[in-house]
């Protein structure tokens, strides 16, 4: 089959493909049956993976269920609704509460109660009751917005409209996760693929009249914003919840101790499947709801939670061939191309090998026949190799010691800490020079924690590559929309919206500036310190043109291994060139910081060990209070901490400049 002919076969298959779709989502009638839809998915996909020239927005790839309804206003949340991290097994839980200790300063040894909530697989919504009455309910949407959809959850029976507990909040938000059970969804199996798709289906239908037809279910497990906390842990509120007449999970319990955690994560996975709903793990918070407010939240998830997800579902497929991609930070990840194969209900035809070393210790080579574990989330990759299936000419895989983009030495770097080289190997150009590094920087800097612009996705910045319409990140803001509408798959609307995001996008924060260049050891957290310290975008680039940065190292949070790659980054001259360019093109404003708070225009320094809090939460609530933490003690200082084995020099130079040195406690009452 020619190029032609090829192409004309997948688009005829798409067209079908977009057939179904508008009946399945659209109009909630299906043309086929589910096996023939996934068939017909499948083999685009095939096609797709054999022929790299095949390429389409409405790949099966790009559809993830379905778009937001526009009949829906768009809100947004008082409170965020983040994501939580994963966790797997024994190590995982393990280094989330070696996390959990370090932040908070406490011995190694400690031991914290959890409220252990099961993870129903549905969709998450938030209800807003004011003065006891239920005036809107938003579903989660991307966690700073949701649609407005209170007419459609009104509809379910689990969801007081009126509660007069006087012990009830007068402003608070309710969050739970809507679902439907197997059994009800027997009667609706013919009009949805499963029973999560027919929830969330349901609560976009246009007409609540339609939504009150379906029989979803609410189950409550948490609160977004509140007018006045008066729970001392999160258990005592899931009661709390029951009382005012929310259906709350039977299986909820504390537990104390990961030993314990382990045992109950075993016998509740070996029960799930004689529930009449679909769960997906269990959600462990620390119940104390004082430590939660500590904790407080990392860049994208709470420090105080993690979903502990069930075990992977596997398969067995042959490998045929390994391909090395090239990452933001010069990474070289191979990845195990394999026959198709279905696991958990997912067609699998790529799994990640980690690294070289993996790929050493597994002796895993092309042509094996291997097993391929599929974890939640996580990418699939190779578990072992089936030795009793290998030809006896095979030959052992051979790691590149040149970048496949640009030929440029490959390296590992030398670990100064453990004394040991990295797994990972790495090319050695920094910058653009390398086409891979360089796309998938441009992939980084549109992305949505980054400059968050919508409609340049992945697959559009490598089509733009290919173009010569994108090399550096500056070119974004030079496109010629004019030739952009010509493109296949491109229309009017299309590029407008593209447009309106672009222009969106020239205003951005310090701390997202920073961490849009992607950097490598600089995510969202140390791109805030460093937006911090340097307050505003020219005194970060007087930072990084003057070769300041060894200053930085003086910083809570910023260590020799981040200003190292700093450095590395800003030594090369295209980069420094990029970062100017980016500047003059972007308002770049200046790290928004609490203006009210009892240490308004005060600014503190520690030195010394502290003693029951971290260095990360005493910095946290001298902010919270509009104060501001100083890397060096200048005459601007205006308190030295001193906790035990204080630096000698600092009390000195604080003594001489006349600057008012406080103990840990005489701080802590100063805090209240």
């Amino acid at each position: 089959m020619d190029k032609n002919k090829i192409k004309e076969e997948y688009k005829k298959k798409l067209k079908l493909l977009i057939k179904y779709n508008k009946f399945y989502f659209e109009k909630n009638s299906p043309l086929v049956e589910d096996n023939e839809y996934d068939k017909l998915k499948e083999y685009i996909l095939f096609l797709e993976e054999k022929y790299i020239f095949l390429k389409s927005k409405f790949s099966p790839k790009k559809q993830v269920g379905f778009k937001p309804s526009k009949n829906f206003i768009k809100s947004k949340h008082r409170i965020k609704m983040l994501s939580l991290s994963n966790a797997f097994n024994k190590e995982d839980l393990i280094n989330f509460e070696k996390k959990i200790i370090n932040f908070l300063n406490l011995e190694s040894k400690k031991s914290f109660s959890y409220s252990v909530e099961p993870k129903i697989d549905g969709i998450s919504a938030s209800l807003t009751y004011k003065d006891g009455k239920l005036v809107s309910g938003l579903s989660r949407g991307d966690g700073n917005e949701g649609e407005l959809i209170t007419e459609n959850l009104k509809t379910i029976s689990d969801i007081p409209k009126v509660i007069k507990s006087k012990n009830f909040p007068a402003d608070i938000d309710i969050r739970g996760e809507v679902f439907i059970t197997n059994s009800d969804f027997e009667n609706l199996k013919d009009k949805f693929a499963n029973p999560r798709n027919a929830a969330s289906g349901s609560l976009r239908q246009k007409n609540s009249e339609e939504t009150k037809k379906i029989p979803l279910r609410f189950i409550a497990y948490t609160f977004g914003y509140i007018d006045n906390l008066n729970f001392e842990d999160q258990s005592e509120f899931l009661h709390s919840l029951k009382e005012w007449g929310f259906k709350i999970s039977q299986f909820n319990k504390v537990i104390s101790g990961i030993d314990n955690l382990l045992i109950n994560h075993e016998n509740f996975e070996n029960q799930r499947y004689d529930l009449d709903y679909d769960i997906d793990g269990l959600v462990y918070k620390i119940n104390n709801f004082n430590l939660q407010k500590r904790l407080g939240f990392a860049a994208n998830s709470p420090r105080w939670a993690i979903a502990h997800k069930f075990s992977s579902v596997s398969s067995f497929s042959k490998i045929i061939k390994i391909d090395i991609q090239v990452g933001r930070t010069g990474a070289l990840t191979p990845v195990a191309k394999v026959k198709p194969v279905n696991i958990g209900g997912v067609v699998v035809s790529n799994a990640t090998l980690h690294n070289e070393d993996e790929i050493t210790r597994k002796d895993i080579r092309v042509g094996d026949t291997v097993k391929i574990e599929r974890a939640g989330d996580v990418i699939p990759h190779v578990l072992e190799v089936d030795l009793k299936k290998r030809k006896k000419n095979s030959n052992k895989f051979i790691f590149p010691k040149k970048c496949p983009s640009c030929g440029s030495k490959t390296e590992k770097e030398y670990n100064q800490i453990t004394k040991k080289y990295d797994a990972v190997r790495r090319c050695s150009n920094e910058g653009f020079d390398c086409e891979k590094i360089a796309i998938e920087k441009i992939k980084h800097f549109i992305s949505k924690d980054a400059l968050n612009i919508d409609g340049l996705g992945k697959k559009v910045v490598e089509r733009l590559w290919e173009l010569n319409f994108i090399k550096f990140p500056q070119d974004v803001y030079k496109l010629d929309y004019k030739k952009i509408s010509k493109l296949e798959g491109w229309g009017e609307q299309s590029v407008s919206n593209l447009k309106f995001s672009i222009e969106k996008s020239k205003e951005v924060n310090l701390e997202k500036f920073i961490f849009s260049l992607g950097i490598r050891h600089i995510g969202m957290e140390n791109a805030k310190i460093i937006a911090d310290f340097s307050k505003n975008i020219k005194n970060f680039l007087d930072i990084v043109s003057e070769d300041k940065l060894i200053d930085l190292i003086n910083i809570d949070g910023i260590g020799e291994t981040q200003v190292k790659s700093l450095e590395k980054f800003f030594k090369n001259k295209i980069n420094l060139k990029v970062v100017k360019d980016l500047n003059e093109i972007l308002l770049i404003k200046s790290r928004q910081t609490n203006q009210k708070g009892k240490f308004k225009n005060k600014s503190f320094m520690f030195t010394g060990k502290l003693k029951d809090i971290s260095r990360a939460e005493a910095k946290s609530l001298i902010e919270q209070n509009a104060g501001s933490i100083a890397s060096t003690v200048t005459k601007k200082l205006d308190f030295l901490v001193i906790g035990e084995k204080p630096t000698n020099r600092k009390i000195d130079q604080a003594k001489n400049f006349g600057i008012k040195i406080l103990t840990q406690k005489e701080w802590s009452e100063l805090l209240n």
